[in-house]
């Protein structure tokens, strides 16, 4: 079942300045960072409330960390994906499959939770996302 709306995905080439907008500008604090073997933070998850967040990667350090090309950003094209938190996730896999929806396979991403990624008929990216006891977005605490 779908439960809401968990968050949407936006990519830049500063993410710096990205987390003084979202977090000094508009007051979402951090909850987490994502950081690759090197030390370096290619992404941040800031906290809206009940949980839901706003996910915003650097593109060439997430592009290192996972792989995928490159793009110019320009105004207007950072938009990356968006995320439906659910409920039993091979479930609603299931469901959809049945309805002739395609959807990739089950997964665990970085963040432990567990995803499987389709896309809409425009080709517009939507992972769905089920958390579990070990997910980052459910932790106490916020990152700095």
């Amino acid at each position: 079942m779908i439960r809401r709306l968990a968050h949407l995905c936006l990519m830049t080439n500063d993410l710096e300045r990205q987390i003084r907008f979202y977090r000094d500008g508009l007051g979402l604090p951090v909850k987490f960072r994502f950081t690759n073997k090197d030390g370096e933070c290619f992404g941040v998850y800031l906290d809206c409330g009940d949980s839901s967040f706003v996910e915003i990667f650097d593109q060439v350090l997430a592009a290192k960390q996972w792989g995928g090309d490159l793009k110019p950003l320009h105004e207007g094209n950072r938009y990356n994906h968006f995320c439906l938190e659910v409920t039993d996730l091979p479930e609603v896999r299931k469901t959809l499959l049945s309805r002739g929806v395609q959807v990739g396979e089950i997964s665990t991403g970085i963040d432990s939770s567990f995803q499987a990624w389709l896309a809409d008929p425009d080709g517009n990216r939507i992972e769905l996302m089920e958390y579990t006891h070990r997910s980052w977005q459910l932790q106490p605490g916020h990152a700095k």
